[in-house]
């Protein structure tokens, strides 16, 4: 039988193996590249952190939201390149997300199965008859929003290209007879190297807009509607002198874009409208 003495004896011991226990730490994982720690891999490295995933601090996700579903919303760009990328299911996905971390209950599209078919054209239609019909079964009963996240814009607003090309000015620089860089050789010195200087610069700005619409599930209507649009800015740039050559490209991609967008909405729901 274990005596006063002991028992304390045991805590005491538990409390200090407990304090000396490692604090857990996210994963951390290392870089196979050979150009690791490179001034090339520090300047790529640094833009990806520009555009990685940040969480968003929304303002009421101490406070629950309404239950709700996140239904397949439109792509009304015409853009191809947007088209080809991105689909309704996409966009509903980061929704789904970000409306969960905002802290509101979210009956994923997933366990919907086939019925997911029903609730989307319910909803588009305006149809309260076969939006009540739905909603009673399982799951759906507990639903008091219908949310929706259209992309109706994305489009190449802006592109501004710049350069430099040496060719012209070596060329001048030869031909003078001397004293410019201290006579004919070193005018074809200076010449040579002028020639060989060679930067080109561009960049596309786009303008991506999204709009959101919250429904009542019982009655289709509208409880709220709200737009958002963002720029996305995309880069290039490359010089070379004496053989020498320095490249960069980079920006947000429209993956990166769209969650961002979703993200700004979500913000706008949970702070407003909860």
């Amino acid at each position: 039988m274990l005596n006063k003495t002991s028992l304390c004896t045991g805590c005491a011991l538990a409390i200090a193996l407990s304090a000396s226990a490692p604090a857990l730490a996210q994963p951390s994982f290392g870089n196979p590249s050979p150009n690791a720690g490179s001034s090339t891999s520090q300047q790529a490295n640094a833009a990806a952190d520009a555009a990685a995933y940040k969480e968003v601090d929304y303002v009421n996700k101490g406070k629950r939201g309404p239950a709700l579903v996140v239904i397949p919303g439109d792509v009304k760009s015409n853009n191809a390149s947007f088209m080809q990328k991105f689909g309704p299911n996409n966009i509903a996905d980061f929704g789904e997300l970000e409306l969960s971390q905002a802290n509101f209950p979210v009956l994923e599209r997933s366990n919907l199965g086939p019925l997911l078919n029903e609730v989307s054209l319910a909803y588009n239609l305006g149809d309260a008859q076969a939006a009540r019909k739905t909603m009673q079964v399982g799951k759906l009963k507990t639903t008091q929003w219908v949310v929706k996240f259209d992309i109706l814009k994305a489009e190449q607003i802006a592109e501004n290209k710049k350069g430099f090309d040496g060719r012209a000015v070596g060329g001048l620089i030869s031909g003078f007879g001397g004293g410019l860089f201290g006579g004919g050789m070193g005018n074809m010195a200076a010449g040579q190297v002028a020639s060989s200087v060679k930067t080109e610069e561009s960049t596309g700005v786009w303008l991506i807009g999204m709009r959101y619409k919250i429904m009542d599930a019982n009655t289709t209507e509208q409880v709220a509607q709200g737009y958002k649009e963002l720029k996305m800015e995309v880069g290039a740039n490359a010089t070379s002198v004496m053989g020498v050559s320095q490249q960069a490209k980079g920006g947000v991609g429209l993956d990166t874009m769209v969650q961002r967008l979703v993200q700004t909405t979500v913000w706008e729901i949970d702070s407003k409208y909860k």
